[in-house]
């Protein structure tokens, strides 16, 4: 153990980086044996928990969360946060279900796009004033977070919008060979996100943004376009989760993505994406985010009250910020 950090903190860049590389490994596989631990539990407790309808379930309640949690990753590593992503979640859905509603099935494109469009305009601003105006990430996005609320209930005038189309509510409740639409949107978003984070060189940007920043642009990267290039993913992540959240509910409501915002930060951190930056991968918050629906599934099959749940999720995130701290 003494001899990597020695390598991580004396050797070569590329040596540094391997290390981290190493390092987020190990954590990786700490957090599946996390997960196969919770399941085994489950599964003692519950003759129901390991069938295959039961999986289906879980899989699918799990990728809405965890299709905010990917986007939410990007935003972490560069040591920001972003609290708005419920109420962006709610705005997209709401502006995506209006254009589909029963008589307009031809739309459903341009009611994707426009989901996906308003996630990725409130992502920019939020990258805008954080980046740009150096305004903290926590007010710029808990502002934000106010504001698209308000719009929200604004558009709808506080009522939700029902009778959408076949085809936006398949997105929802359609299944693919067997799979769940969701899921398959959810392991295609985590591909794509995680080629991006190790395979590309906007993916080492980011990293080295959340690392050190300053060292970063004195190295000649741009890091205001990275940080803000992180929000406008997140944004963009929202505005896909708030579709297929719409589209599963066959109805946007109002008050949708409440206390999303909330999980997805959880699913994060209990992947072992530190909330100093630079540190975490998406495999991590891959298995956070079925941690926090394996969970939520095998309580709910117990009959345990979701308040236990919440209290529950709480003491899981802070136990995996102190357990980030005692590995800092």
């Amino acid at each position: 153990m003494n001899a990597n950090i020695t390598k991580i903190a004396t050797g070569t860049p590329s040596e540094r980086r391997k290390a981290e590389i190493t390092k987020d490994f190990i954590k990786s596989f700490s957090i599946i044996l996390v997960f196969l631990a919770i399941c085994v539990l489950f599964t003692s407790l519950n003759q129901y928990f390991l069938t295959w309808n039961n999986w289906l379930n879980l899989l699918r309640q799990s990728s809405i969360n965890g299709i905010l949690a990917i986007g939410v990753t990007f935003v972490i590593l560069t040591k920001g946060i972003d609290l708005s992503v419920g109420s962006v979640m709610a705005l997209a859905g709401m502006l995506a279900a209006n254009l589909v509603t029963t008589g307009n099935e031809h739309l459903v494109i341009w009611s994707i796009l426009a989901a996906l469009g308003t996630g990725a305009i409130v992502g920019l601003a939020n990258g805008v004033l954080i980046a740009r105006i150096n305004v903290p990430p926590f007010v710029a996005t808990l502002g934000m977070l106010s504001m698209a609320r308000g719009l929200t209930l604004i558009y709808s005038d506080g009522r939700p919008i029902a009778n959408l189309t076949a085809s936006l509510r398949w997105i929802g409740s359609g299944n693919v060979l067997g799979l769940p639409v969701p899921v398959l949107i959810f392991f295609a978003v985590f591909l794509i996100g995680w080629l991006t984070l190790s395979r590309t060189t906007f993916g080492r940007y980011v990293y080295a943004v959340g690392g050190n920043e300053k060292a970063a642009r004195t190295s000649g990267i741009s890091t205001r376009i990275i940080i803000a290039a992180t929000y406008v993913i997140c944004g963009l992540l929202a505005g896909l989760a708030g579709l297929v959240l719409t589209a599963r509910t066959t109805a946007a409501l109002p008050q949708a993505g409440i206390g999303y915002e909330l999980d997805a930060i959880a699913a994060v951190v209990i992947g072992g994406t530190s909330l100093s930056g630079g540190r975490g991968s998406l495999v991590g918050t891959l298995f956070g985010a079925l941690i926090i629906g394996t969970i939520n599934n095998g309580m709910d099959l117990m009959g345990v009250s979701s308040y236990y749940q919440q209290l529950l999720k709480g003491a899981i995130i802070v136990l995996a910020v102190i357990a980030d701290q005692i590995r800092k």
